[in-house]
């Protein structure tokens, strides 16, 4: 752009585009302008008067978040005057705040603390008693003080805008205004403690993290969330091997800073008091622990005796383990054991999609298009509960960028208020009659779930194409890996990278019900209806006793997706690395387990090393779509896969794609050991 208009800040020449504020320029410029109410993406409040500025010309002061930049505009941040209305503003904010920071959660990354640090005063004039009010719950997650409160409105903001929940207001006047709830006096909402993340003081505390630790007491580890299949960065604060907190502060992921409570809290299941930490054996009919030695070596011999007998092997995989994890069982299935019978549960029909997208490239949408594209037909979801960080998204556009949302799904949702047109209805009933207003948009993106799949897509796709505008599409799946297990070959009629496998297999429920020698479930439950298990021997990868671990010959404790590294593909279908941020004695990553029975067996020569970077080498160069830029896994980007663009000649099954639907408070077997999901009023309500 060539009409950036051209200023100056503290004697530096700088330029941007017009209408940038002026704090947002001085960022960009390395010069930091201090400020408690603005947030970069919020409303604008100018409401602590921290950010005041110099400018030439202009008798007063300036609020540098308010001012935007103008051509031959002089501003300083740095003058002594700056300096004294910045000192007293801190002291008119200390006037009624407690001197509590060696008990308060925020010591140490408060913005206040810091503000003080630099410009404030050593002492107070104020001698009067400070007002003081007792501190207050407002759910289990979220803790109230309010004479730390310094009315920034962050929260208000953060809920209102960011998560279109509206949860928050402020009460009474003056010194005496405080953040409430809007309803009674507890807080009705997504508990997503974005208001605690996003607080400069520690006037909102998190119930999880409450008096635990100091943040340069632990080690920050940036790693995937594995709950939704959104692929968001949760950054855990660790130490001594627990997991004390989860936030993206520092905006390392394709999410910025957004986490619901699933990613904030929702990690909590990893030390459940019924978590396995040993292997378990059947003995006389009652499940035993046993060592890890005795467990691999049982396992591995009945494995080959029931190859020498010529025996039938089931494995049913999971939507949930590492790519690393997905394509060594695949291979172990079909090299080792010899079977095709290899399967897990799908939750979208993404191969239908990319069928129907063949010949045509730059169809499949990211995260970050959801921000920037100008039009969206939601079919079906209800994403501010199903795919949280998708909706938030399409908010955050809708707020900074107008874009037009259309929406068809059979109940009302949270989309609805921005929408340019929704419609109370499903399938592919609902789209002609959006036909008119679509064709009228510079382009769109398409979210559907599992109301549409086998030939609904592919009249899906036909009338994307038919509308004469780019179209892009984003197939929802449910799990963290539920993409990747498709892209890897947990399928009988798909290898990794959608090559026909040309045998016939069976699938889930048929394995579950089928006569099998042998059954091989790693990180799934298929038998949780209570059916009763069929297979001869029945082998359990899983970190708690599940339905069909408690009917297992043998149980090997797995390691959840915060104990390992790897990496994972998420619903549109980028990969992102997994990063190890603690251990749990006892129990082993899926990928180790697998190696090491390979090594009992006889066959690890065959299937090569069990190290995820080797294996992730081997994906690299053979799986279609996968031969992504290293360097952006390794720093802890996300890299779009592109998978197939040519037909893909298997018979679809539609039957067997089937969505939770889980809210935000649910999240498959993981979310029923996570307590704090449990704990909110909200988890019982849906």
């Amino acid at each position: 752009m060539s009409d950036k208009v051209k200023f100056t800040i503290d004697g530096k020449e700088l330029e941007a585009a017009p209408g940038t504020l002026v704090i947002d320029a001085a960022k960009r410029a390395g010069i930091g302008i201090p400020a408690f109410c603005y947030y970069e993406g919020y409303s604008l409040a100018a409401a602590c008067r921290m950010c005041l500025v110099e400018v030439e010309k202009m008798p007063k002061m300036q609020t540098a978040c308010t001012l935007t930049v103008a051509e031959g505009m002089v501003v300083r941040s740095e003058t002594a005057q700056v300096a004294e209305a910045r000192k007293y503003n801190l002291e008119y904010l200390l006037s009624n705040h407690p001197l509590d920071c060696p008990v308060c959660d925020k010591g140490g990354e408060c913005e206040l603390q810091d503000m003080v640090f630099r410009y404030g005063a050593g002492e107070s004039r104020y001698n009067e008693i400070k007002i003081h009010t007792p501190e207050k719950q407002y759910s289990p997650v979220v803790y109230f003080d309010a004479p730390r409160c310094i009315l920034c409105f962050r929260c208000v903001r953060a809920c209102d805008e960011g998560m279109g929940v509206n949860a928050l207001g402020v009460v009474n006047r003056g010194a005496f205004s405080e953040i409430a709830p809007n309803v009674g006096d507890h807080l009705e909402c997504d508990e997503c403690g974005a208001c605690i993340d996003i607080c400069p003081v520690g006037a909102l505390t998190s119930g999880a993290y409450r008096y635990q630790t100091r943040p340069w007491e632990m080690t920050h580890v940036g790693s995937i969330c594995t709950h939704c299949s959104d692929g968001c960065k949760t950054t855990l604060g660790t130490r001594n091997d627990r997991i004390i907190r989860g936030n993206n502060r520092d905006r390392s992921g394709i999410n910025g800073e957004f986490l619901c409570i699933k990613g904030r809290y929702g990690f909590d299941f990893y030390d459940h008091a019924e978590r396995l930490q040993a292997p378990l054996m059947r003995v006389n009919g009652k499940l035993e622990e046993v060592s890890w030695a005795q467990a691999l070596s049982a396992v591995a011999a009945k494995f080959n005796q029931i190859l020498a007998d010529g025996g039938t092997f089931g494995v049913i995989g999971s939507n949930h383990t590492t790519n690393e994890e997905n394509f060594y069982l695949q291979k172990f299935a079909r090299e080792v054991l010899r079977t095709n019978h290899i399967d897990h549960h799908r939750t979208g029909d993404v191969v239908t999609l990319l069928d129907a997208l063949s010949g045509s490239s730059a169809q499949l949408a990211t995260v970050a298009d959801l921000y920037d594209r100008k039009a969206f037909l939601i079919l079906g979801a209800d994403l501010a509960l199903e795919h949280p960080l998708l909706s938030f998204q399409i908010r955050a556009n809708y707020r900074h960028h107008q874009a037009h949302i259309y929406v068809a799904t059979e109940k009302p949702v949270r989309e609805d208020k921005y929408s340019t047109l929704s419609i109370r209805a499903s399938g592919i009933a609902a789209l002609e009659s959006l036909r008119e207003k679509l064709k009228a948009e510079p382009e769109l993106v398409i979210l559907f779930d599992d109301s549409f799949k086998g030939a609904d897509i592919a009249s899906l796709v036909e009338f994307g194409a038919s509308l004469g505008i780019p179209v892009k599409y984003i197939c929802l799946v449910d799990y963290s890996n539920s993409r990747g297990a498709v892209d890897m070959g947990v399928t009988p009629e798909l290898l990794p990278g959608y090559k026909p496998s040309g045998q016939a297999g069976m699938h889930v429920d048929e394995m579950a019900a089928a006569d099998l020698s042998a059954l091989w479930v790693v990180g799934a439950n298929p038998l949780k209806n209570g059916a009763p298990r069929k297979a001869g021997y029945l082998v359990v990868q899983d970190m708690f006793l599940t339905e069909t671990a408690q009917q297992a010959d043998v149980v090997l404790p797995a390691a959840n997706a915060y104990e390992k590294n790897g990496t994972i593909t998420n619903v549109t279908g980028e990969v992102q690395r997994l990063k190890r941020a603690i251990s749990t004695m006892g129990a082993k990553p899926d990928l180790e387990i697998m190696g090491f029975l390979a090594r009992e067996m006889g066959v690890a020569a065959a299937l090569g090393p069990w190290v995820p970077d080797v294996v992730f080498a081997e994906i690299h160069k053979s799986v279609r779509g996968y031969a992504v830029p290293a360097p952006i896994l390794a720093t802890g980007g996300a890299a779009q896969t592109m998978p197939v663009n040519g037909r893909i000649p298997v018979e679809s099954r539609p039957d067997l794609v089937h969505s939770d639907h889980n809210g935000l408070f649910a999240s498959g077997t993981l979310g029923r050991y996570s307590k704090i999901l449990n704990s909110v009023l909200e988890s019982h309500h849906h």
